[in-house]
């Protein structure tokens, strides 16, 4: 079992990860776009947000020009695409390994420590607050508000128009949908998402570095896939939910599999641990509906049976 500072750490990186799995979800689920620049924006948002923080600024202003500079980084990527027809992936691949030395520009260095500065974890008026239960209570605090505001927006004119575009881009374009300008706008949205986790991240644990946000894109497409795993639904209200759920609950089996030591597992043994949870989380929905056809196949069969020997 974990103890209560592992477990209030895995729900603290758990809930920073859910705000990456929301912005995955935007990109992926809803505009059908594979894009790898969350493995740039989220660095990108840490480095804003931290250089920022050292300079004197609030961390409040900080983190919000964080996230406008992660939607630039998602502009950049769907304007490669929109404007200059380069393929998706190739288009986000390009923003992303321009980010690393655009990350290090901002930075001036490796990383920037935020150690004896005041962030969005310790503003004045939280003083009083428990030292234990004050990061996971303004986390859960955002990403109720991010997710809310992200429902909101889906059921307006707007967010309708862009699940429209990834969902058929001509059909929509018949409609009268700008399916350019909805995919500049979801991919700013998503990475502007990462950005805000990549901000929160870096004032969590006390400094940027420029290779926090290695394996980014596949921690968010895990916490996706383990998501709908648990909650298989077509409304975004429980999509959107599932995505934070599976990102919480993700952090969880990996503090449970490192701290278990029967498992003999080690901290270099991350990724190991991550690729199995996939594979379970995309093996497990397909085996279940096996399962089920299996289980309907025989209940048919021994109602036919039945019904042969009665005549």
């Amino acid at each position: 079992m974990l103890s209560l500072i592992a477990t209030l750490g895995a729900l603290e990186i758990g809930l920073i990860y859910a705000l990456v799995a929301l912005g995955v979800l935007i990109t992926f689920r809803i505009l059908n776009f594979p894009d790898l620049t969350v493995d740039g924006s989220f660095p990108l948002g840490g480095a804003v947000a931290a250089i920022l923080i050292d300079h004197g600024y609030a961390p409040l202003l900080s983190t919000t020009l964080a996230c406008i500079a992660g939607a630039a980084a998602g502009y950049a990527t769907a304007y490669l695409h929109v404007r200059l027809k380069i393929m998706q992936l190739l288009s986000s691949i390009l923003v992303m390994i321009a980010l690393y030395s655009i990350n290090l520009r901002v930075m001036g260095k490796p990383n920037v420590p935020l150690l004896d500065n005041v962030t969005v974890f310790t503003l004045p008026f939280m003083a009083d607050w428990g030292d234990q239960w004050l990061k996971p209570a303004v986390l859960l605090l955002i990403v109720i508000v991010v997710k809310l505001l992200l429902d909101a927006f889906f059921a307006t004119d707007l967010g309708l128009a862009m699940r429209a575009t990834g969902g058929s881009p001509r059909m929509a374009r018949a409609q009268g949908i700008s399916t350019d300008n909805m995919t500049l706008a979801g991919l700013a949205l998503s990475n502007a998402m990462v950005a805000l986790a990549g901000a929160l991240y870096a004032q969590s644990q006390g400094g940027a570095d420029i290779s926090m946000g290695v394996g980014t894109i596949v921690i968010g497409l895990a916490a996706v896939i383990i998501g709908e795993t648990m909650i298989p639904s077509r409304h975004l209200f429980w999509i959107a939910l599932s995505c934070v759920l599976g990102a919480i609950l993700y952090r969880f089996f990996i503090a449970l599999a490192l701290n278990t030591d029967s498992l003999g597992l080690q901290a270099q043994d991350l990724n190991l641990v991550t690729a199995v949870l996939i594979i379970l989380a995309l093996t497990v929905p397909a085996q279940r509906a096996r399962w089920k056809q299996r289980s309907a196949s025989h209940s048919s069969n021994n109602k036919t049976v039945k019904t042969g020997a009665t005549l």
